[in-house]
């Protein structure tokens, strides 16, 4: 079995056991409140779950703070039926929206339980492995989620119902859905903390978090350096979406995985890439905004597509093994929620675009992130010159239900007269029936390596990363080496819940 690599080991992948007491309260905690915990195997192929599981997931309302709810953390959740289905629910964009021949499809993030949204998977994969090796304990220590929104809603999730205290530590200037989501999951307003500016003020939480972890009982999960994040994406998100590429294409056997599009963020969910990528040979575009191009222009700036930091490159992103750069603006994602949910653009796309009634509706289902995504990947088809046999995956990391607010003064902002037929044209015209492969970079060598080279400055010089293992990360034995943790991983959670008596 391969093994990690000494640097890899360094940045956090370690399964030895650190604090034999700190593990055993943690079972006792976990034992007396029922909390069993599901293996990484299970949420990837949901239909591995044990039957009695399943069987009380009936009784249980998703978004309610129940233990049981961590047998949905997983792409194979629908809205209606409590049980997990057989295909992640999913969107495809058809061609009178994309203006493209290529399949675009989008695995719905907001089927996921509590905070709908798939960030809860990335909380889930950071904080399991530190209880299961008695690396954080549930009864003394907090849990300090770093994040622009989502990632910090599903830690909190996460804590509360593993018996933790959580806490959320993100920018001020966020949806105010996220910090209404916080005011009824958080008891202490205190476990809230807002640091200055919006979506691109990602270096504002690090030093946040530099001073909570002066205090030894506060543990940080910072998304965007840990590894477990990249590998539960590896595992979980690649084979959803393996899943849903395979049941679209079981009748057309001439179709071709061509590429898996994700937004930046902390570089988590890009760790699906690698997956696909490892088994079907998908090119890997990362996405960014437009008005902070750190990638494609060693830019700066702010921006409202909300789900996605920037000003740096995330740790955790494998650059070197990631083929397109891409970037988006954010004055498009802002134009196209509004088309996708306002009554005068969903009849726009029905009577004049020549959508389905029905695929108008689901449209609700994206929010800013997703969007960008989708237009990511209809630039990635127009590039590649992409035809009928070519899909393209990638996710709807939260739907449109967090951003309501937002909507709302979008329009009292742009539209004062509201928003009608006229407006939901030029809309559909200028964002979906001009995009271009304008601000697309096919990453060689060189760039991929100019990349890279960005990460230094924020984890050598201002985070502390010793030089040798972020040099590490520019070889693909460092990740090849973890792909076997998640095996590992499984054994110490079956092992744990055994000792609860819960297994």
């Amino acid at each position: 079995m391969t093994q990690p690599t000494d640097a890899a080991r360094n940045l956090g992948m370690t399964l030895e056991m650190a604090d034999t007491a700190v593990y055993d309260r943690a079972v006792q905690r976990f034992s007396e409140n029922g909390i069993r915990l599901p293996t990484f195997a299970q949420l990837a192929d949901p239909s591995t779950l044990p039957a009695d599981a399943v069987a009380q997931l009936e009784g249980v309302h998703r978004d309610e703070p129940d233990a049981r709810n961590l047998f949905r953390v997983h792409w194979f959740n629908s809205l209606d039926d409590p049980r997990p289905i057989d295909v992640p629910d999913h969107i495809e964009l058809p061609s009178e929206l994309t203006g493209v021949e290529a399949r675009i499809v989008l695995a719905l993030g907001n089927r996921f339980p509590m905070i709908r949204a798939h960030k809860v998977l990335a909380a889930y994969a950071c904080l399991a492995p530190s209880i299961v090796t008695g690396a954080f304990d549930p009864t003394s220590s907090r849990a300090i989620w770093p994040s622009t929104g989502n990632y910090a809603r599903g830690g909190v999730a996460i804590s509360r119902i593993m018996g933790c205290r959580g806490v959320a530590v993100l920018p001020e200037g966020m949806s105010r859905e996220r910090f209404d989501w916080l005011d009824r999951w958080i008891g202490d307003p205190d476990d809230v903390i807002r640091t200055y500016g919006t979506e691109s003020n990602v270096k504002e939480i690090y030093d946040a978090c530099n001073e909570l972890a002066k205090d030894p009982t506060n543990v940080i999960f910072n998304q965007f350096n840990q590894f477990w994040n990249h590998m539960g994406h590896y595992t979980v998100t690649g084979r959803a979406l393996e899943a849903v590429y395979e049941s679209i294409t079981a009748t057309t056997p001439g179709a071709r995985l061509a590429a898996y599009v994700s937004a930046s963020g902390s570089g988590g969910t890009l760790g699906a890439g690698d997956y696909l990528k490892d088994h079907h040979g998908a090119k890997i575009v990362a996405v960014e905004a437009l008005e902070c191009p750190t990638m494609l222009y060693n830019g700066f700036g702010e921006h409202n597509i909300q789900g996605i930091g920037d000003k740096h490159i995330p740790l955790i992103h494998n650059v070197t093994n990631t083929d397109v750069a891409v970037a988006i603006s954010d004055s498009s994602t802002d134009a196209l929620h509004t088309l996708f949910n306002t009554p005068a653009g969903k009849t726009h796309l029905i009577d004049s675009v020549g959508c389905e009634p029905a695929l108008v509706d689901s449209l609700v289902h994206m929010g800013y992130s997703s969007i960008c995504n989708a237009l990511a990947a209809i630039k990635t088809a127009k590039h590649y010159r992409m035809t009928s046999d070519d899909v393209i995956v990638t996710v709807a990391t939260d739907g449109s239900e967090m951003y309501s607010s937002e909507l709302s003064e979008y329009i009292k902002r742009r539209h004062a007269g509201g928003f009608g037929e006229a407006d939901a044209a030029a809309v559909f015209a200028h964002h979906l029936g001009a995009v271009d492969v304008s601000h697309f970079l096919e990453m060689g060598e060189v760039d991929k390596n100019r990349i890279f080279n960005l990460g230094y400055f924020t984890w050598v010089e201002q985070q502390g990363t010793v030089f040798a293992d972020f040099e590490a990360r520019r070889h693909q034995d460092f990740w090849s080496s973890m792909r076997t943790m998640m095996t590992e991983l499984d054994e110490h959670i079956v092992e744990f819940n055994s000792r609860t008596g819960l297994g």
